[in-house]
């Protein structure tokens, strides 16, 4: 879906309260190209005709690149966030794509992107928007390598003006907030920042994050136990799939016996195979999707 605002119609926000923008936890800044006086196009719609519409901006420009555990999260997943704190801050979205319907190829060769290594653009997985504030703009790009996810941010404030708050990482505090909130609340929660390799079973190194917060959980609440339940996509046939979630639930479940702490009668592990999905599993991004490892809260 591509969401575009003409130049002509963007009205001139007023200005915002000085606000960060926030990132999360496993977040760690890769490059930063900041430019006292600079230039930059920013795109402002799909590739076509042989270019990518921009408009020429000129001002202090940064130039900021951003690697973090994406476990099994979208590009959308990545960028949803980001994207409700920009809105949150007083910007008009210009420019709002998915890959493909970008340009694809194209649209990501005739736009400004910070070189390899320090920012990774795979050509069929991301997303990308620019947004305005007043003479404040910015863009942002995301995309993913897995089991990473890489975030571009260029952002061009006007000679002279305050320079804008910068970029953090989320706190622990608030990660553990939304978490354990939404475990509370819902019975269970998606461990989106574990990673297993393709077609393997065993954990990676870690250190997962989620994984903290939840024997920090067990031990702030001790009637409670959790069920950790592997789910795959429909790739393959069912036994197959149950016998390959289930051996990674059961990785998880060694990995908070061994590495937290977690007695092993508080937390126990099951494998769902494809019986349920949190969405189709007729596209690569929803397989990503329905690839993953759930806490389910036990109450004893």
């Amino acid at each position: 879906m591509i969401r575009s605002l003409p130049l002509c119609l963007v009205l001139m926000a007023a200005p915002a309260l000085a606000q960060e923008l926030v990132l999360p936890q496993s977040a760690r800044q890769i490059s930063d190209r900041t430019s006292a006086l600079d230039s930059y196009d920013v795109p402002t719609g799909v590739f076509a005709d042989g270019v990518v519409p921009a408009r020429t901006v000129e001002g202090r420009v940064e130039r900021l690149t951003w690697q973090l555990q994406a476990g099994s999260s979208t590009t959308l997943q990545i960028l949803a966030p980001l994207r409700d704190q920009v809105l949150a801050q007083g910007y008009e979205i210009l420019f709002d794509c998915e890959a493909r319907d970008c340009g694809g190829f194209d649209f990501r060769f005739g736009t400004e992107v910070v070189p390899t290594p320090d920012m990774y653009v795979a050509i069929h997985d991301y997303r990308f928007l620019s947004a305005i504030r007043g003479d404040d703009v910015l863009s942002l790009l995301v995309s993913r390598n897995p089991p990473d996810g890489y975030v571009q941010m260029i952002r061009v404030t006007p000679v002279g003006s305050q320079p804008p708050p910068p970029l953090v990482i989320e706190d622990a505090v608030d990660g553990a907030t939304g978490l354990l909130s939404d475990l509370s609340r819902n019975g269970h929660v998606i461990l989106d920042d574990l990673h297993f390799r393709t077609g393997e079973v065993a954990l990676g190194e870690g250190p997962f994050a989620s994984l903290a917060l939840l024997a920090g959980y067990l031990s702030d609440h001790p009637d409670t136990r959790l069920a950790l339940v592997g789910h795959t996509d429909d790739t393959g046939d069912l036994q197959a799939n149950v016998a390959v979630s289930t051996k990674r639930a059961e990785a998880v479940r060694t990995r908070l016996i061994e590495a937290h702490g977690i007695a092993p009668d508080r937390v126990e592990a099951q494998g769902a195979g494809y019986l349920a999905p949190i969405t189709s599993n007729a596209t690569a991004e929803g397989r990503d999707i329905n690839r993953r490892v759930e806490a389910v809260l036990l109450i004893n």
